[in-house]
C-alpha cells in the first residue's frame, strides 16, 4: 500500500490555470501535422524505443527512427508478461542490458490496482526462466485514474542524488505525485486544473524540476514544469495555441543535446505522427513535422522503453 505522509487536502490542490491560456481550436489535426520550422537537432540520428502491451498480454519493443522517410525497426515480442486484457495503464519502462538479454521494469495498473512489474528477457526476447518474473501489487484504488507515469533519475555520477517519482491523474482531473523513499511511496503534491489535458509526456528532468509536454482538448500544446520541492506548484507555458487536439497520447524521448522526438498517437484512427521539437521555450519553440509513422497503432497500450541512464533535456 502507498504510505501517504500527507493527505491531498493538507497538501493543497494547487490550481494550474491552463484554461485561461487556451486558444479554442478552429482547425483539424491535419494542420498540426504540417507544423513549420526547423530544428537544430539531427533528426536522422534520433529514435524512440516504443513499447506496447497487446491484448494477449505480450510486451513488444520496436524502434521508431526519425529518418526521411520515417522507418520502423523489427518488432520483438515477449509473450506471457501480463494477463490477457488486464493492463489498464502503464508507465515508461526501463530497459537495462543483462548478459545477452535485458532486464525491464516499470509500473502498471491492472484490475484497479497498482503493480511494480519486472522481468528479464534472453537474447531472443523471451522470458528468461533464470530470473524472477514479478507483478508485485503495491496498492488498490487506481480504477479512477486516467494515466500514470514514472520518472527515474539515475545520474551517471554515483555521487549525485537519484530519485523515483510517480505521477497519476484521477478522472476528476486532479494530478498527484509520489516519491519513492526506499520503503514505500509518499505523496508530495497535488494539482487541479489539468482536466483538459489529453496526452502528456515527460521531456525534461533536472535536479530540481521536471517538465512535461501536454496537449489539450481545445488544441493547445503546453509545457508543465513541476518543481520537485515538497508541495511545490507547477507552472505552465503555451507552446502552440491550436491544432493539437487530435492526439490521445504523447510519447517523447531525447533528440539531440536539448531537443525532443515527439510521437503523437491518434487512437481513433490508429495512427501516429512524429515531430522533432527544439528546446521548449514557449511559442518560440521550434517544431518540425516528420510525417506519419508507418505503423498501425492497434494495441491497447503504448509507452516508451527508456535506458537506465535516461537523460531528458527538452524542457
Amino acid at each position: 500500500m502507498f504510505r501517504k505522509t500527507v493527505g491531498l487536502a493538507s497538501a493543497g490542490v494547487l490550481a494550474l490555470g491552463l484554461g485561461a491560456a487556451m486558444v479554442p481550436s478552429a482547425q483539424a489535426k491535419s494542420t498540426a501535422q504540417s507544423a513549420s520550422g526547423s530544428t537544430t537537432a539531427t533528426t536522422a540520428a534520433c529514435a524512440l524505443r516504443l513499447g506496447s502491451v497487446t491484448s494477449t498480454g505480450a510486451f513488444t519493443s520496436r524502434m521508431v527512427n526519425a529518418t526521411a522517410p520515417i522507418t520502423i525497426g523489427g518488432v520483438r515480442g515477449t509473450a506471457g508478461v501480463f494477463p490477457a486484457n488486464q493492463v489498464q495503464h502503464i508507465s515508461t519502462f526501463t530497459g537495462t542490458p543483462l548478459g545477452s538479454g535485458e532486464s525491464r521494469s516499470g509500473l502498471t495498473v491492472m484490475g484497479g490496482a497498482l503493480y511494480s512489474s519486472s522481468f528479464v528477457v534472453d537474447s531472443q526476447s523471451q522470458l528468461d526462466p533464470h530470473y524472477p518474473h514479478n507483478n508485485l501489487r503495491i496498492g488498490s484504488g487506481w480504477s479512477n485514474y486516467r494515466w500514470i507515469e514514472q520518472s527515474v533519475l539515475r545520474p551517471a555520477n554515483a555521487g549525485d542524488p537519484s530519485r523515483t517519482l510517480l505521477y497519476g491523474q484521477r478522472t476528476d482531473g486532479v494530478t498527484q505525485r509520489w516519491i519513492s523513499d526506499g520503503s514505500g511511496w509518499r505523496i508530495t503534491s497535488g494539482v487541479g486544473g489539468l482536466s483538459t489535458v489529453k496526452g502528456i509526456a515527460l521531456i525534461g528532468r533536472t535536479a530540481t524540476s521536471e517538465t512535461f509536454l501536454a496537449n489539450t482538448r481545445s488544441g493547445a500544446l503546453v509545457t508543465v514544469t513541476w518543481p520537485t520541492k515538497y508541495l511545490a506548484a507547477p507552472t505552465s507555458k503555451v507552446v502552440r495555441g491550436t491544432t493539437w487536439q487530435g492526439f490521445e497520447q504523447l510519447i517523447a524521448t531525447k533528440c539531440g543535446a536539448s531537443g525532443t522526438l515527439l510521437l503523437g498517437i491518434d487512437k481513433e484512427t490508429k495512427s501516429g505522427y512524429l515531430y522533432a521539437v527544439g528546446h521548449a521555450n514557449g511559442t518560440s519553440t521550434v517544431i518540425k513535422s516528420l510525417g506519419k509513422v508507418p505503423l498501425t497503432f492497434s494495441d491497447p497500450q503504448y509507452f516508451r522503453i527508456a535506458p537506465k541512464y535516461d537523460v531528458l533535456n527538452g524542457g
